[in-house]
């Protein structure tokens, strides 16, 4: 493969090929592995080689075209949860190396706007405006389902030396759960926490709570194989939803209800489920996309005081905080990767993800 280094702007630039194979969408359900160019850094960007890029949810989404504000059919590469090696760095980028291994926080605001000014990046209010400097990595931009991705500097972070390229994948996951804690309140010793959905957020999320000091943490799942897991990771207590009465077992647990409940599940059913198991007074974190619009009694929220609060993605920097606790062994990412796959068998891996074969927890594209 002919090889050339990357412009004059880019410092510390190696030898870099002119193209790549990439994961491009030509319709829905269509994607293709192709060649195409490797992406030029632009003066506060870097370039890396990844290592590997995890699926979630989202990314069945965006493979079935119900994703909004995605680039062009047969130009965009999906793919917002990868982690590899820096091999140049834009002409103002000082902060990071070729050489260094990074995880992505995938939203990079555009810098200018109130939301933004106030840290409220993940909700941009140029969402997608490519001129004003938004990027969200694999939804409004190229990702990493390629060789090469280019992100801005501002949302990659150094990996230390003890942080595999799985767990990294998993930082990523761990960063939406800690933005939801953020959003709430942040402190949360010697509260009563239910979690819904023993996916990659919640299991991240189960253990973000432990080292947060939760009294109880109480997984809810319809999974036996991911229950155990969360048990594994630190779940007080983990309940079968096809097998026991949920609202009843949280309460005979808690006593008055939950002090927090999360809701990671994306299940149109769960919402009531949360407003069941709540306390007078209580706090429900929604993180999960729904497929369809969901109904709720929430003048039962009204009136039990409840508060009800959402987030999208990573945002907050909390991304830094999860990079800080897998560094000190306090969240584990390496065990939920299950499944891993060659770039050129992606369509392979969406399908097992889709259809659940194999009972896969994090299906990773891996390099």
């Amino acid at each position: 493969m002919t090889t050339t280094s990357t412009n004059t702007a880019a410092q510390g630039a190696a030898e870099i090929p002119e193209r790549m194979r990439a994961a491009v969408l030509f319709g829905p359900r269509d994607i293709r592995v192709v060649d195409k160019e490797v992406p030029v850094p632009g003066p506060d960007e870097v370039l890396v080689k990844v290592a590997m890029c995890g699926m979630c949810g989202t990314d069945l989404k965006i493979y079935d075209g119900h994703f909004p504000q995605t680039p062009p059919y047969g130009q965009y590469t999906p793919g917002h949860e990868w982690t590899g090696t820096v091999v140049a760095c834009g002409e103002t980028v000082d902060e990071l190396a070729p050489g260094d291994r990074v995880c992505i926080e995938a939203h990079h605001g555009c810098g200018r706007c109130d939301n933004c000014l106030v840290g409220l990046y993940t909700a941009c209010l140029n969402y997608g405006d490519w001129k004003k400097g938004h990027r969200a990595s694999g939804m409004t931009a190229d990702g990493g389902f390629a060789e090469y991705a280019v992100h801005n500097v501002a949302s990659l972070y150094k990996m230390p030396e003890n942080v595999s390229f799985k767990d990294a994948v998993l930082i990523t996951t761990a960063g939406t759960g800690l933005y939801g804690l953020d959003a709430t309140g942040g402190y949360i010793a010697g509260d009563n926490v239910v979690i819904f959905g023993p996916g990659p957020v919640g299991l991240m999320t189960v253990q973000a709570c432990k080292q947060l000091g939760a009294r109880r943490v109480i997984l809810v799942g319809t999974r036996a194989s991911r229950l155990e897991m969360g048990r594994r990771l630190g779940a007080d207590h983990v309940v079968n939803a096809r097998e026991a009465d949920v609202v009843a077992t949280v309460h005979e647990l808690t006593g008055r209800g939950a002090d927090l409940v999360i809701e990671t599940s994306g299940s149109t059913s769960t919402p009531q489920q949360c407003v069941d198991v709540v306390r007078r007074g209580g706090r429900i974190l929604f993180v999960a996309f729904y497929p369809e619009p969901v109904t709720f009694d929430l003048s039962a929220v009204v009136r039990n005081d409840v508060t009800m609060y959402t987030t999208r993605g990573e945002g907050g920097n909390n991304v830094k905080r999860a990079v800080a606790l897998a560094e000190m062994g306090r969240l584990r990412g390496e065990e939920l990767v299950t499944h891993e796959f060659p770039l050129e068998e992606i369509q392979e891996a969406l399908r097992v993800m889709r259809e659940r074969e194999g009972d896969p927890l994090k299906v990773v594209i891996a390099f």
